[in-house]
């Protein structure tokens, strides 16, 4: 059978993108569609406006801060609004680059929502950017999903008065006093972002410690950097209900206390974007609340049917998703090319609170539960919190396997830690053991230096003892 396309890829993110272009690139007929933004969430309600704001809130602590050094730099009035213009026309040039990069690829685009008639054809009908889109039925040998994730909301009275991660980036002034319910990466950073700006804000989160599943050196640690930012922590509790009181918001928590806030903000999770997709036209299995499942090879239960990044819920991360599609782009149509590989489990990931919050590896838990660990731990005022006087600690930390002495973590709170982050991945990527870390000359003076010169062992672990 002659097929429209040789792959056709639903969703142009990250992964769908790059998807596309390595497959043009090895002469393959490529289409893509989109419904709601080139470029995805991570370029339009993810990882790049955000990032955006978490600079834009270190201004005052910057301003503050300056007055140690002999400045006498006054924080100012901010402009929320003047922030939210520049973040969306940073947007727009990206969404422009996205499709530059397809449209000189050869990339045919298709505007609207694609859904799965059979495992070969799709029916590209209207949606959020083009609502009067003509409906349209095209044919593709192969198909990759990759549409992403999208918040999710509880059940509960009067959730319809809160937001998600998706409207905060559109909101038409700054709420005085913000409640946050979450305490994983979006919850914290978001919560960061408008403590900086000048918000009140209370955090809600059921886990004693935040960033579950991270290190619990780094919990603890990212507890106390939480408090010392000013915001009020109230941990192992779940709202119940949300109601409006005058202009504002009472949420009710289960032990029966209550804050009151402007802006009610859920950040407790994502789930695949799956719908619209009409996978069971297609067959393709799907399990956990919309979870696509893949093999090894990122190929559904379906022949000729594959998903990539956030829909199949494994390591929702926008390097990974790109990993993802680089690779299999190469496998179905690089002849005669080696797939490039990557490793995903050394994956480096931060959140970007203030101080930010870097890893990569195993966790001190996870490590020890395959053997003996020592681990090297240094906890320190950066060179330049002594003159700011402001409470800031930085905390470094190596796992090391001690049978091998391999480096098998690395974890980090303080200042640049995601920049110092991406190399330590490298050398633990590589397997690097500490005498590798121990021979090497440290720049001076950084604090990076600390992750070359902790020469004394913290402890030791095994929790196999236990």
């Amino acid at each position: 059978m002659m097929y429209d396309f040789d792959l056709f890829v639903i969703g142009a993110g990250s992964g769908g993108v790059r998807c596309a272009r390595i497959a043009a690139g090895h002469g393959a007929r490529v289409a893509v569609a989109e419904n709601r933004h080139w470029g995805g969430t991570c370029v339009n309600l993810g990882c790049v406006p955000k990032k955006l704001m978490v600079q834009a809130s270190e201004y005052n602590d910057l301003a503050r801060d300056s007055h140690g050094f002999g400045w006498n730099i006054a924080p100012g009035h901010h402009d929320w609004a003047a922030l939210i213009a520049a973040k969306d026309h940073e947007i727009s040039r990206l969404n422009g680059i996205y499709v530059s990069l397809l449209e000189k690829a050869e990339v045919t685009l298709f505007t609207g929502t694609a859904r799965f008639e059979d495992a070969h054809t799709l029916v590209i009908g209207p949606g959020a950017l083009a609502p009067d889109a003509p409906v349209r039925r095209v044919t593709a040998e192969r198909i990759v999903i990759a549409t992403g994730s999208a918040p999710d909301m509880p059940s509960l009275p009067g959730i319809e008065h809160a937001i998600s991660s998706d409207a905060a980036f559109h909101l038409e002034s700054r709420p005085q006093r913000v409640c946050m319910v979450g305490g994983g990466y979006i919850g914290i950073e978001f919560a960061g972002i408008f403590r900086g700006l000048g918000s009140e804000v209370d955090l809600v989160y059921r886990q004693d410690l935040p960033l579950r599943g991270f290190d619990q050196d780094m919990r603890h640690g990212i507890h106390d950097a939480i408090a010392a930012r000013g915001i009020r922590q109230h941990t192992g509790r779940s709202p119940v209900s949300i109601q409006p009181v005058g202009d504002a918001y009472e949420v009710r928590l289960d032990d029966g206390s209550h804050v009151i806030a402007d802006c009610v903000f859920f950040a407790t999770g994502r789930s695949p974007n799956v719908g619209a997709l009409g996978l069971d036209h297609a067959g393709v299995d799907t399990v956990a609340g919309g979870r696509i499942v893949v093999d090894g090879t990122g190929e559904t239960n379906v022949e000729g049917i594959y998903a990539i990044g956030d829909v199949t819920n494994r390591l929702n991360l926008t390097p990974v998703a790109i990993a993802e599609g680089h690779s299999l782009a190469d496998r179905l149509f690089g002849t005669g090319h080696h797939p490039r590989s990557w490793s995903l489990a050394t994956t480096p990931k931060a959140v970007f609170f203030s101080p930010p919050l870097a890893t990569v590896g195993l966790t001190e838990e996870e490590a020890a539960r395959d053997g003996i660990v020592d681990i090297y731990l240094a906890r320190f005022t950066p060179m330049r919190h002594t003159l700011t006087g402001r409470a800031r600690k930085t905390i470094m930390k190596l796992v090391v396997d001690q049978a091998t002495q391999k480096v098998v973590g690395a974890h980090m709170i303080g200042d640049d830690a995601p920049e110092m982050m991406q190399g330590l991945a490298i050398a633990v990527t590589a397997g690097l053991t500490k005498a590798d870390f121990d021979r090497t000359v440290g720049i001076h003076p950084t604090s990076a230096e600390e992750f070359v010169t902790m020469r004394t062992r913290t402890r030791v672990t095994d929790r196999q003892a236990d």
